[in-house]
């Protein structure tokens, strides 16, 4: 299944980027480790924020038929 990614979910996938790419340069390994696992979470936020984004659109648009 295919999930298409909304605006903001799009935001939180930029964020999983910058997350790793700092916690890669970061010479503290906890706060590195930290970093790392918030960013394993953001790719499921992403997802999770894209799919009420478009529940909130699909309801959005049957109300206004």
């Amino acid at each position: 299944m295919t999930v298409q990614i909304a605006q903001r979910g799009k935001a939180y996938l930029e964020t999983v980027r910058t997350l790793l790419r700092t916690a890669q340069t970061m010479i503290d390994s906890v706060i590195a480790r930290r970093l790392k696992a918030l960013a394993d979470d953001y790719p499921r936020q992403a997802e999770k924020v894209s799919r009420l984004d478009s529940t909130k659109a699909l309801a959005r648009s049957a109300a206004k038929s």
